[in-house]
């Protein structure tokens, strides 16, 4: 069977062959969609010279570079968030993204700020995951004015400078968790609420809204003042720890922020038959969460799905470069998942 030819190729791609060759020639006059269309045909009836146009139709492709400001390196979940962010980045086929990745150990607000206008300053568009903080609202206007949109990510900002914002539904979040809390309880007792800081508006909505299910469904139980962990495991521990060993009313705990870790060393730390008789309800899904979940320690975690949000963040990134100075602010919302011990 004789190999396929230029003219061959052309059929296929219903276009001229002077396009096919100027294509080959590496000349900049063809549109990237033209080129893109040309490749595919190419591939599906194995022309010699696919990977020429491969790498013309790459040559061809807009490029960007987006910055992802993540919190702590040593939490193995914004790890996770990071990988999946790169996959996300990997998998665009119209355009060329690099992604910087980069964490923050320190919260402090200030901080946080100057990481962010320095990342911003090498980017097209950055997304960070912070507390809500005027500093950080500064810092978000300051990249605007240069031409930089930021998309917030898991946690909105009050900012009205930031470009976007991606994540779940915090308020059927929190009423979905005080659900598992009042489905599985029998009987009055109090739930003890985490959160990382009261400045994170995931946690802060989510919170109000747990509270807002239990004064209307499930009046018999009493939910304790919010109990900040700074996101910190061990405060989670020595919080969590103090608890077990002086309420005996205890039947649930929300962690809505961080800190997973430490309250189930905590539990572990307990007999089994006081253990039984408290649920978990917390959020995101990462090793600990995993082990916590199959040992039956965690009730349910309410979980973004990475892939699909990270898709979603990288895409809604592009879109705000896009569409620079129309004033919207992008809102994308991605529903939760549910996970349980019983389909980890």
């Amino acid at each position: 069977m004789n190999r396929p030819t230029i003219a061959d190729l052309a059929q296929a791609a219903g276009v001229s062959v002077s396009t096919v060759n100027r294509i080959l020639a590496g000349a900049a006059s063809v549109r990237q969609t033209t080129i893109q269309r040309v490749r595919d045909a190419a591939d599906e009836i194995g022309f010699y010279g696919l990977t020429t146009i491969e790498d013309r139709n790459r040559n061809a492709m807009p490029h960007y570079r987006l910055g992802f400001l993540l919190q702590q390196s040593t939490r193995e979940l914004y790890r996770l968030f990071a990988h999946k962010i790169q996959e996300a980045c990997e998998r665009r086929r119209d355009e060329i993204v690099d992604p910087a990745i980069e964490f923050v150990d320190d919260l402090a607000p200030e901080n946080i700020a100057t990481r962010l206008r320095l990342l911003g300053a090498t980017c097209d568009a950055v997304a960070l995951i912070a507390a809500d903080h005027p500093l950080i609202g500064q810092a978000i206007q300051d990249l605007k004015s240069a031409g930089t949109p930021v998309v917030s990510y898991i946690t909105d900002q009050s900012s009205p400078d930031r470009a976007g914002y991606v994540g779940t539904d915090n308020w059927k979040l929190g009423r979905t968790a005080a659900w598992f809390i009042g489905q599985t309880t029998h009987g009055p007792g109090r739930v003890a609420l985490f959160i990382g800081n009261h400045r994170y508006q995931c946690q802060d909505i989510a919170d109000a809204s747990f509270r807002s299910y239990i004064r209307e469904n499930a009046p018999h139980l009493t939910v304790d003042d919010s109990r900040p962990t700074h996101e910190e495991p061990e405060q989670a521990y020595r919080i969590v720890s103090t608890l077990l060993a002086e309420a005996r009313d205890l039947v649930g705990i929300y962690i809505a922020g961080g800190g997973i870790s430490g309250v189930l060393r905590a539990l572990r730390e307990i007999p089994e038959d006081k253990r039984r008789t408290v649920r978990l309800i917390c959020r995101d899904i990462g090793p600990e969460t995993r082990k916590g979940l199959a040992e039956g320690l965690i009730t349910a975690a309410l979980c973004h799905p990475l892939e699909e949000t990270s898709d979603q963040l990288v895409q809604t990134m592009l879109d705000a470069i896009d569409q620079q100075g129309n004033g919207l602010i992008l809102q994308r919302s991605i529903p939760f998942e549910i996970i349980t011990p019983e389909n980890l």
